[in-house]
């Protein structure tokens, strides 16, 4: 298993087969942050709260320029189930084969349960991790906190522009 990726670090590269079997590659999604958020499986207790939460609050993320991404080992046929009944208006990523790859990249796959750790990363526009955090299994993480480091993040860019 690899090690976490860290805060500086440019995030792997990677394309994965979103709900709709369409391609979805992260540099493709340049010049704009990008919230990534792996999770162990779709229709678990803590996974369903944490999406409907980054559902309802999806104008949030949208408003601040950020495109989110939620990642798990899933197939492309459960994410899509998952998807229509949830109504989810981001895209679930399928990091079915191989089998983990991409989670294990970002040193967040759990070899022992298959499935992806609770790790969220947020990248700026070049694709550059400016934050990340890890959660144990059984805790949700906190989407007020993700949010106030995108709004962190969207005021550090303001201050780099030349007047």
């Amino acid at each position: 298993m690899n090690d976490i990726i860290t805060e500086g670090a440019r995030a792997p590269d990677f394309t994965l087969h979103d709900q709709y079997g369409q391609d979805t590659t992260l540099s493709g999604l340049r010049g704009r942050p990008v919230l990534i958020v792996f999770y162990p499986l779709a229709f678990s207790g803590v996974c369903s709260g944490e999406l409907a939460e980054l559902s309802a609050r999806h104008a949030e993320f949208d408003a601040l320029g950020a495109t989110v991404l939620a990642v798990s080992v899933d197939s492309v046929f459960a994410l899509r189930t998952w998807s229509d009944r949830e109504s989810f208006p981001f895209a679930l990523l399928s990091d079915f084969w191989p089998h983990g790859a991409v989670a294990d990249a970002y040193g967040v796959f759990d070899t022992a349960r298959g499935t992806a750790r609770r790790g969220t990363f947020l990248l700026d526009a070049e694709g550059i991790v400016r934050w990340t955090v890890t959660t144990p299994i059984s805790e949700p993480r906190d989407v007020d906190a993700y949010l106030r480091e995108l709004r962190s993040l969207a005021g550090n860019r303001k201050e780099r522009r030349p007047l």
